[in-house]
């Protein structure tokens, strides 16, 4: 008698943040996510939303990134369903990606890396200003639960303010939970076990980091990135 099973895979979204003067950064982030795991990786695209009519928001000048705010619209790009992962395009990954989602809580509406981080410069990344703000880089890092997440519409993220957002102002507290702190490793930051490197400051691609803390590794992934091509 032949025994026939049937295994459920469920196949996650990862989405990314995309800016333009970035290129290559997004590629080596997706290079490293994609060489480890068997998994969907999105593009967060300004120009995208904005083609289809999901963002409209005046060009903030003042923003890091292109996806500084467009971010917010992950639990909509999934149709509020099921969970789903961003990560800012500075992250270079270790492990397998899906390693993530074995956290997932359904106790709460979004999961981070909860840092008290105190920046060391003013400037971070091509002169960028260095925003001080509470909750800061916790957004860099958000596993949503996407159903839980329905108060952020296009609307919303249109009209409310960054610090609003990111500073997780449309959630009660109870609703953030909290992910090992491996999955946002601040690089020249943090010490010990890392999964996700997160060149938070700026990475090797700017001359000014050039050696900064694991610039090796990142350095590596890109010659891998570049011999694909």
């Amino acid at each position: 008698m032949r025994i026939y099973y049937r295994i459920n895979i469920v196949m996650y979204n990862v989405y990314v943040g995309y800016d333009s003067g970035l290129d290559d950064v997004y590629n080596v982030c997706v290079h490293s996510i994609l060489r480890h795991s068997n998994i969907n990786v999105l593009p967060i695209k300004q120009s995208l939303l904005r083609d289809s009519g999901l963002y409209n928001r005046v060009v903030d000048i003042q923003g890091s990134t292109e996806f500084t705010l467009t971010r917010f619209l992950v639990p909509l790009m999934n149709n509020y369903t099921g969970w789903s992962l961003f990560c800012d395009c500075d992250f270079l990954w270790t492990v397998d990606v899906n390693q993530v989602f074995e956290h997932c809580d359904d106790r709460y509406a979004v999961m981070v890396v909860k840092h008290d981080y105190q920046p060391k410069t003013v400037t971070k990344m091509d002169d960028k200003v260095q925003h001080i703000y509470p909750k800061k880089n916790w957004s860099s890092l958000m596993l949503f639960n996407n159903e839980k997440c329905n108060m952020l519409t296009s609307d919303l993220v249109n009209s409310e303010s960054p610090s609003y957002l990111h500073q997780f102002k449309w959630l009660d507290e109870s609703q953030i939970g909290s992910l090992p702190n491996e999955y946002n490793y601040l690089v020249g930051y943090d010490s010990g076990k890392f999964s996700a490197l997160h060149y938070t400051d700026g990475g090797p691609w700017f001359e000014q980091y050039e050696n900064t803390e694991h610039s090796e590794l990142w350095k590596k992934e890109y010659e891998l990135y570049r011999k694909q091509l």
